[in-house]
């Protein structure tokens, strides 16, 4: 066990003392346990909130895990088969720091020969939201995942094989598909449940502006009825670059509240994105927009 995560689960030991006896319980391999509520948790990682801080344990390091019935903030993600997405109404709000440790690995690259942008998966099958702007006129794309792996890394990996799936231009959307390497579940994020951001109201981003990889931005929400060509969008003041575009905006509970598509360059923190109210409409009616390659 190298330093850092030795002294990572040492601290989390060690703040057993004081812990609430309701709570999830995560037996380590050496022995040792640890007791919190799991936030998250995949083949390779689990994420458990032990109170001053939310810490990752690799699943290599895990003996057992019980988890406490009583314990009603555990996520349960609602499953709709048919709309692709997912939502929850379980989720704890948290910093953007803590909610980027579990949302990260479900932002994505995409790449066509002409540019790049940003994209955020919806489930584990692969499907994946975007701009409509970012592949426009493209077919040759390519997307950039990061892959947990058994030691808590995130593995760089390109993803040849996307497919187009369905383009909305007016709403400028677009839903992608793209097959796991390994043939395993990806990461995903879920969609906001109900639509009830508020001006004022934290969010981040997290994109790839200028190409710069895993950018993470924070801001408020300005407002949230921003009017465009018919449509209403979220204004918000976090950064958002050449590159954001079709990247998640998170609320503090780390659900997708928009899609990020555009900002005014000659101003600064004027920065827009997509309600998901329109992006569930899209993707609920995804055959009325299916693409047509030729």
């Amino acid at each position: 066990m190298n330093t850092r995560i030795f002294q990572t689960l040492s601290y989390a030991f060690i703040f057993l003392i004081s812990v609430n006896a309701n709570a999830d319980v995560i037996v380590l391999t050496s022995g040792s346990e640890i007791h919190g509520e799991i936030i998250k948790r995949t083949d390779n990682k689990i994420w458990v909130d032990i109170g001053p801080e939310l810490i990752t344990i690799n699943m290599s390091q895990v003996e057992s895990v019980e988890i406490d019935d009583s314990n009603a903030t555990t996520q349960s993600v609602e499953i709709d088969t048919a709309n692709l997405f997912r939502t929850t109404t379980q989720l704890a709000e948290r910093s953007p720091t803590d909610q980027a440790k579990l949302v990260g690995a479900s932002v994505i690259k995409v790449s066509t020969p002409g540019g790049l942008g940003s994209g955020v998966l919806l489930n584990e099958e692969g499907f994946a939201v975007t701009n409509a702007h970012v592949i426009q006129g493209a077919t040759d794309l390519r997307a950039t995942v990061w892959i947990p792996q058994p030691d808590g890394t995130l593995k760089r990996t390109t993803i040849e094989d996307v497919d187009i799936i369905a383009v909305n231009n007016h709403l400028d959307l677009a839903l992608l598909k793209l097959q796991h390497p390994d043939n395993k579940s990806f990461d995903f994020s879920v969609l906001e449940s109900a639509e009830d951001i508020e001006v004022g109201q934290v969010v981040f981003a997290i994109g790839n502006p200028l190409g710069l990889e895993r950018s993470m931005s924070q801001g408020v929400i300005s407002t949230k009825q921003r009017s465009f060509d018919g449509l209403t969008y979220i204004q918000t003041d976090a950064a958002i670059n050449p590159g954001n575009s079709g990247g998640p905006l998170f609320n503090s509970k780390g659900e997708v509240v928009g899609i990020t598509n555009m900002g005014i360059t000659a101003a600064e923190s004027l920065n827009f994105a997509i309600p998901t109210r329109y992006v569930k409409d899209f993707i609920r009616n995804r055959e009325a927009f299916a693409y047509d390659s030729k």
